[in-house]
């Protein structure tokens, strides 16, 4: 299994997307097909919490009045599957490995796995 999930809108997913070689990789746009309870689980077993998957520049937050400092690791979770915007991105997944986000230690990381 090897799957990105990310948003069109995003600049910075886009960019990120377009600097490796994708071609057997399953390409998943987020706000099209949102992310499924399993896959959710599997980032979660790969990830070791939903925290770590959480995006917490989410617009949502201001918008819903959500305090992160106040979430415990369930709400994480379903608020990740009630609205895209939730999910950190973009998210690379295989059987054995996660890359969540855009930070710069994630991004060598995934150069790392490529270059394998």
């Amino acid at each position: 299994m090897k799957k990105v999930f990310y948003l069109k809108t995003c600049d910075t997913c886009l960019k990120i997307l377009k600097k490796f070689n994708l071609k057997d990789w399953e390409l998943r746009e987020i706000k099209i097909n949102p992310v499924t309870v399993e896959e959710l689980e599997e980032m979660y077993r790969l990830a070791g919490s939903y925290e770590a998957l959480f995006s917490k520049k989410s617009n949502q937050i201001k918008l819903r009045e959500i305090d992160p400092k106040t979430l415990q690791e369930n709400d994480y979770k379903e608020l990740i599957l009630d609205h895209y915007t939730f999910l950190k991105r973009p998210v690379f997944m295989t059987d054995k490995e996660i890359f969540i986000g855009n930070e710069k230690k994630t991004l060598e990381a995934l150069r790392g796995y490529f270059a394998d």
